[in-house]
């Protein structure tokens, strides 16, 4: 039970951005990259996208079609949206405008790892992440307090003994 709660404290750590030491990219496991986009006319754009975005309107044209396409997925996400998630993604999206920029990368490569871990072992992240959300604000410390006495080899056995394969490191604090 501790080694999953501390998985699941790992996680955490990486996902807010309170991760200290820097993990490599994943080694061998090369993302196929995505078909090219093509550019997406404002025409195209819903008025509720085209108000969201409008600061865009101008200079939409010039921006990448990737960037397109982003900006007006993203900006059909928000509408759908309700008014917490809405106050939610506003709160998340503060604390991440105010990360350094390393910590910002450091997210960047472990949702990646995240990402490339296979569909069942996200599923269990993810269930180990929520039940972590889920215990008491001094559980939570003690658990990541846990994982700090911890040297670099006893977390990866934690983390390796409780799935049978390595993982990488994630350090909460």
């Amino acid at each position: 039970m501790i080694r999953a709660l501390l998985v699941c404290a790992c996680f955490f750590g990486a996902i807010t951005g309170y991760a200290q030491t820097p993990v490599p990219p994943p080694s061998g496991n090369a993302q196929p990259t995505a078909p090219p986009t093509t550019p997406r006319a404002w025409s195209s754009l819903s008025p509720q996208q085209q108000q969201l975005l409008q600061t865009y309107q101008g200079k939409w044209d010039s921006l990448p079609a990737d960037r397109q396409q982003a900006l007006a997925k993203g900006s059909q996400r928000w509408i759908s949206m309700t008014p917490q998630q809405r106050a939610g993604a506003q709160q998340r999206f503060s604390q991440w405008r105010a990360m350094p920029p390393e910590q910002r990368q450091l997210v960047r490569q472990r949702y990646q790892q995240f990402k490339a871990l296979p569909p069942e072992r996200q599923q269990e992240v993810r269930e180990s992440f929520n039940r972590f959300r889920q215990m008491p604000p001094a559980t939570r410390q003690q658990l990541r307090q846990q994982w700090r006495q911890m040297t670099p080899e006893q977390r990866h056995r934690a983390v390796q003994g409780m799935h049978g394969a390595p993982a990488p490191h994630r350090v909460p604090r």
